[in-house]
């Protein structure tokens, strides 16, 4: 559930050791996520850290006020360490993701001197760890889970990661698939078509433009049941899955589709969402694809897949991305590949479990 409270220590100073072993005149504390000034300096270190980490940036500011505005930080905290002259030069924030699971953020500027940019790590590990007791008792738990990402040629953050306790447990392909526009026809209506007995439809919406409930919830049931034996699979409640969802800068009511059998039994579903561009056209993304066990060997991803393949070309976008467990024994790999998927960056997941109490 969304607690009313946030579970998270919001005080830096009860979060961080006495002396957290910064550069004389350096000091951390929690950034105003409504100053204009702090969010474009944040989204100035994510971009330094992902051209830094995989060549290029994506991040917008969109992104940084997920983490920092006031209803991120329902379930979110934040920390930032400054210099002298008080310009940020690291960030980090947690996310109570689901129960066990809290998901870490750990940017540092690229353009500090080492000495100080280890100084800032470490105070961002310190912090981390104690939020990650804090949440876990919250929740009750013996043990938390801290999971973090890093670029897999980023070699400054796998060094930091691994002097604070991280283990490397898995690494993700990033994919993308261009779209022509001619693939508009791909299906015959991407909000509802039909093939072999198995109804592809759009969730539905009532006339306020909200979703349907129980159609919400059948895409939860969908992907909580198909993910079950996946790598890392932490249980979230119904509440938890669309209020995090709903936080994504892409998000659309209208790139949730069900797939369901012919006695109206759900079978598969796809969450997408939008990838903005400045620069150019936008793309889609596939957020979350599933297929319940029972139901797989009917097409059913194929035909998730071409559904938001042709609703891109239909909008006119001319991408559809997604993320691919590298190491799952599926083999989806293999149909993202047939279906016209390359991989253009490689990501990792590292963890570490802290003991509670």
């Amino acid at each position: 559930m969304i607690p009313e409270d946030n579970r998270f220590e919001s005080d830096p100073a009860d979060a961080l050791p006495e002396d957290p072993g910064l550069p004389a005149g350096w000091h951390a504390d929690a950034p105003d996520g409504a100053d204009r000034a702090t969010v474009e300096r944040l989204t100035e270190l994510l971009r330094g850290h992902e051209r830094a980490g995989r060549g290029w940036a994506g991040a917008g500011e969109d992104d940084v006020l997920v983490e920092v505005s006031d209803h991120g930080l329902a379930m979110r905290e934040n920390l930032v360490v400054r210099d002298p002259d008080g310009r940020i030069r690291a960030w980090g924030s947690v996310h109570d993701r689901a129960e066990g699971r809290m998901l870490f953020v750990h940017v540092v500027d690229r353009e500090i001197d080492e000495r100080a940019a280890d100084a800032c790590s470490d105070a961002l590990f310190a912090w981390a760890e104690a939020q990650a007791k804090v949440v876990g008792a919250a929740r009750g738990l013996a043990e938390q889970q801290i999971d973090t990402g890093a670029f897999a040629d980023d070699v400054r953050q796998h060094g930091w990661l691994e002097d604070a306790g991280f283990t490397r447990v898995r690494t993700w392909w990033q994919m993308s698939r261009s779209v022509e526009a001619a693939e508009a026809e791909l299906v015959p209506d991407p909000a509802r078509w039909e093939r072999k007995g198995v109804v592809f439809r759009l969730v539905e919406r009532q006339g306020d433009g909200l979703p349907d409930v129980e159609d919400l919830r059948a895409v939860h049931d969908v992907l909580e049941g198909a993910f079950t034996d996946h790598f890392n699979s932490a249980e979230e409640t119904l509440q938890e899955f669309v209020h995090r969802l709903r936080e994504d800068p892409g998000h659309r009511w209208d790139h949730w589709w069900l797939a369901e059998l012919e006695d109206g039994e759900p079978a598969g579903a796809l969450v997408g969402t939008v990838s903005e561009s400045a620069t150019g056209p936008d793309g889609s993304y596939v957020s979350y694809l599933g297929v319940l066990e029972s139901a797989r060997g009917r097409g059913v991803a194929t035909g998730l897949l071409r559904t938001i393949i042709a609703d891109a070309a239909s909008r006119g976008r001319d991408r559809v991305g997604l993320e691919v467990d590298a190491d799952s024994p599926t083999g989806a790999d293999g149909l993202y590949t047939s279906m016209g998927w390359g991989t253009k960056y490689v990501t990792e997941s590292w963890h570490r479990d802290v003991t509670v109490r």
